[in-house]
Formats: C-alpha cells, structure tokens, sequence
C-alpha cells in the first residue's frame, strides 16, 4: 500500500503545472545589437529561432557573443567563415548546427560543389565512422534545394598515379620533411606513411573544387575542433603558413572557432599557432 501511494504522488509530480503567470507570459524584447542581428541575417535571412522564444536569455548572450564582437575580430571574410565552421560542426559531431550552418552557407554562396568537398575531406581525418551521417543530411539538404546529384566528378588521379600525385602534394604544403618521415619511418609502419601519401592526400588533397589554401584551412579546422591532437595541429599550422595562409589568417579561425568549440581547444589551439609561428 505505502509503494503504491508512492507511485502516485511521483505521477502528480510529473503532471504539468497550470501556472497563470506562465500562462499569460509575453516574451520580453531580445537586447541583440543591430550588428549582430545584421551579421545573423545576411545568412539566415527571416530564421525564426525557437531559442528565442524558450531560451531568451541565453539567446542575447550567444548572438551578441558570436555575431557581434568574434565576427568582428579577424580576416576572415562571410564564405570563408562558414567554411570552416562547416568543418568544426563535422568534426564537433554537431549534426544539428552543421544543417543549420549548411543552409547558411548555401545562402551566401557556397557551392554545392564546396559543401561536398568540405564533406569528403572530413573522411581522412574525422574517420567514416563519423562523417556517414553528414553526407547524408549534406544530400537531403542540396536535393532539397534543387539540386541534383551526383554533382560533376572532381577526382583528378587514377590508381595508378594517386600515390606520386599525392606525394607531390604533400612535399608542396610541407616540404622536405615529407622525405625524411618516410625514411625514418620503421619498416612495420612505412605503409601508414604511404596511405598518408595516395589516400590522403592522392584522393582528396588533389580533387578539384577547393584549393589547397582551403583545404589545409579546412583540415586545420577539423584538427584544431577533433582535441588532443596537438601534434598533427602543429604540423598543418606548418602547412597553412606554408602555401599562404598566414597566422592572423590562423589567428581569425580560431577566434571564430571558440562559440562552437569552447575555451579550451581555442586556448591549446592558440598555443599551438604561438609555438609554431614565433
């Protein structure tokens, strides 16, 4: 008896609560300011945000945060931005953000053809695993809005040269020290440093689409977003400064980076770039 009288105050606990003061609630105007509501909509035109309505307060916060003063700070201009936003939302696991952000870049001029690119090249550092589920929310996304796929092939090498065009490509974002890694690479884990060369790089660096100054701002992105990977961070702020992408370029990305990866990547990112670039 006392187990079943239980049961029954925790359903009246969990029943809804007529409150007449939330009931007659009238949302309060938002204090978004005009450049951060001008940044959102260029984007997202006419978005109507259901955050707006049950998270108001939170809202003000992220918006003049996001859209407002990081917007403000750097080189990067709108297409750019989102690009590497893309990449951070592929590599976060943020499926949600990353349709959202989709459409937006969509909306400002990013090409079917980029969006997929950005997509691929998240396979040979993000992993299959994690990138299946944004190919096809990317597919449902462009068919929605018209366009039909497969879009134009991009592939540029054949089995047979994938390895010595992708090694050329390696040695012209890091240079010489692609030589020495593959020689000083031990005999069980030389084929590692192969894969690097044909797949990496053979497969994807050398597709067409992007160039290779946006696809190491990309790559850049996803490590910087993926964590503990300090290593292979500092290795593409080596290859960003080398074919031009210089450390307030660097600098910019993170800057836009930190509402959708947190302080504490942005600030080992930030390290990262300091030690590399001195």
């Amino acid at each position: 008896m006392k187990g079943k009288i239980a049961i029954e105050k925790n359903n009246q606990a969990l029943k809804p609560i007529a409150d007449e003061k939330h009931n007659n609630y009238k949302p309060k105007r938002l204090r978004i300011s005009e450049k951060a509501n001008r940044n959102h909509e260029e984007p997202f035109p006419n978005h109507k945000s259901t955050l707006k309505i049950t998270d108001p307060e939170f809202i003000e916060i992220f918006d003049n945060f996001a859209f407002d003063e990081v917007i403000s700070f750097g080189n990067l201009d709108t297409r750019i931005r989102l690009i590497v936003i893309l990449s951070s939302t592929i590599a976060s696991q943020s499926l949600s953000e990353y349709q959202i952000m989709l459409n937006g870049a969509l909306n400002v001029l990013v090409s079917p053809i980029e969006v997929k690119e950005i997509v691929y090249q998240a396979v040979p550092y993000v992993g299959i695993s994690k990138v299946y589920d944004f190919i096809h929310a990317t597919n449902e996304i462009l068919e929605s809005r018209g366009v039909k796929l497969p879009l134009e092939d991009q592939s540029t090498t054949s089995p047979e040269n994938r390895y010595e065009k992708g090694l050329e490509v390696q040695k012209a974002i890091f240079g010489e020290m692609i030589d020495k890694m593959n020689k000083e690479s031990p005999k069980d884990q030389i084929h590692i440093q192969k894969y690097l060369s044909d797949n990496c790089f053979g497969d994807y660096y050398t597709r067409k689409g992007l160039d290779i100054k946006t696809r190491e701002i990309i790559t850049f992105s996803m490590i910087l977003s993926l964590g503990g990977c300090e290593p292979q961070l500092k290795g593409h702020i080596q290859g960003n400064l080398n074919v031009g992408n210089d450390k307030q370029t660097l600098l910019s990305t993170i800057t836009q980076l930190l509402p959708y990866v947190g302080y504490p990547r942005t600030l080992n990112a930030i390290r990262c770039l300091n030690e590399v670039a001195k």
